[in-house]
């Protein structure tokens, strides 16, 4: 879509409220007269308001959409640059809905964590006035309204319980037996890439001995481990051991209250594994079938059934000790609404401690992009998860932590549920930002957070594993930032 800003140049979030409304739209800047099918957005700041205005044509019909805020609510810079944002966004969604879009889900919001949104509104006036203000001023659904209301209060409940010390540790296992047709995460195939296992491992322990040393000299404190990927039970039950080792040597784990691994791919899960996990003290572990239909995992590029999954949980409960974890898709290749609700109830028989329902994401690099497999509607997609808000609270289960993304089918959400007391602490850190999250491995990217408001740090490693091997001396230089950030 062509877009023309006047009085501003907030293109980025003109792009977020495109991207939400308009999702298979991309967008220009056309010198020129104003032409075509196109959005006109413009600022102008007078002397009690300043004001947003936009006018949207799509297919010779135009509608306008208008927002704004008092001036003296901008006590700087940066907070009138917020507010600027805001209506921008908020004109833009008035004339779409003039134009006769459909309302989203989530109205007019489009970050990654509404939560944040809803604990802050929250945190000055209350959990109705951030009901009301959902509702009323972003236009968000009363369904997701209230999810955000359960898993905000999750997150309050852990904030409470984490002290200033504290961190979270991520390892990244780049690796995977095959790639799925959804999947753009970094991650090497096996069948191409076992040469370069063992090589990635000595890089690691080099990067943990680093790490390592930065959070001594700065104190810090860590309370969850999570080791995800690509798939980590792709190594050998011998290369887990040596992993495992390396971070109870290096780091001081006795303040750990989680330690999770995702064995992700159930054709990498034997008992060994397990038992060497086990051994080390890991107590949670992802199973995750992401659909318990055989001709969908065919379709999404899996070599395993239905049947693998349920042996894969069975030795998880032979060894023992983990609490489980489950994902499920709604919205992959040839599924329907029918064979969702199956799936989820196949799962709901195996009884996990937590089931996370995703929203297929159609992002740049995936297969599923490349190839255009045939997907469910953003309607059927919201049936899905109608199913799953419904199946999951009867058997037992509570919304803990939710997060968007960019390109998700019809505008939805990723939604973690749990049985009572089995929230993981690591995913309610890392979505809501109330620690800071230290990363090793291929891809990994620590996010350095401040309690006292000052400015957060990223600090990202190679993607590639080929990379990240070759570049492992500048990644343990690197790990020298967070004793800097932090002292």
């Amino acid at each position: 879509m062509k877009l023309y800003l006047y009085g501003h140049d907030y293109k980025y979030a003109v792009e977020q409220m495109l991207l939400t409304l308009y999702p298979d739209e991309r967008p220009s800047y056309p010198e020129g007269l104003p032409s075509g099918d196109r959005a006109e957005l413009r600022l102008h700041e007078g002397r009690e308001r300043t004001t947003a205005t936009c006018r949207l044509v799509i297919g010779g019909k135009e509608s306008h959409g208008r927002s704004s805020f008092k001036n003296d609510l901008a006590q700087d810079c940066v907070s009138r640059d917020s507010h600027c944002s805001r209506i921008i966004k908020n004109a833009f969604y008035a004339a779409a809905l003039k134009a006769g879009h459909e309302e989203p889900p989530w109205g007019s919001l489009t970050g990654v964590r509404p939560g944040k949104l809803f604990c802050s509104i929250a945190a000055s006036g209350g959990e109705k006035a951030a009901v009301r203000s959902f509702i009323r001023d972003y236009g968000v659904s009363p369904e997701r309204t209230e999810l955000c209301r359960l898993t905000s209060a999750v997150t309050e409940e852990v904030r409470a319980s984490l002290g200033e010390n504290d961190v979270c540790l991520y390892v990244g296992i780049p690796f995977c037996p095959t790639r799925c047709n959804y999947c753009s995460f970094v991650s090497q195939s096996v069948e191409k890439s076992m040469k370069l296992i063992p090589p990635f491992l000595d890089a690691l322990m080099l990067e943990i001995e680093a790490l390592a040393r930065a959070v001594n000299i700065s104190g810090r404190r860590i309370i969850s481990i999570y080791m995800g990927g690509g798939t980590p039970t792709t190594l050998s039950a011998s290369q887990l051991d040596r992993l495992c080792s390396e971070l109870e040597r290096r780091f001081d784990l006795s303040n750990l209250r989680e330690y999770t691994v995702e064995a992700g791919r159930p054709d990498t899960i034997t008992e060994e594994k397990l038992r060497v996990l086990r051994a080390h003290g890991v107590d949670r572990v992802s199973v995750n079938p992401q659909t318990m239909c055989d001709g969908v995992l065919e379709a999404i590029g899996r070599r395993h059934s239905a049947k693998d999954v349920c042996d894969a949980l069975e030795k998880v409960r032979t060894v023992g000790g983990m609490a489980v974890n489950m994902d499920l898709i709604a919205g992959l290749s040839t599924d329907t609404v029918q064979g969702f609700e199956d799936s989820l109830r196949k799962v709901l028989s195996l009884d996990p401690e937590n089931v996370t329902v995703h929203t297929l994401t159609l992002k740049n690099g995936s297969r599923i992009s490349l190839e255009g497999s045939r997907l469910p509607t953003g309607a059927e997609v919201g049936e899905m998860l109608a199913i799953a808000s419904r199946l999951l609270p009867e058997a037992g289960y509570a919304p803990y932590y939710l997060y968007r993304q960019k390109f998700m089918s019809g505008g939805f959400e990723n939604l973690g549920w749990t049985k009572a007391g089995n929230v993981n602490l690591y995913n309610v850190c890392i979505m809501e930002e109330l620690c800071p999250i230290l990363a090793l491995g291929g891809g990994g990217s620590t996010k350095l957070t401040r309690t006292d408001g000052g400015r957060s740090e990223r600090i990202f490693a190679p993607k590639y594993p080929s990379e990240y091997i070759s570049g492992i001396e500048k990644v343990c230089a690197d790990k020298g930032k967070i004793s800097d950030f932090f002292n």
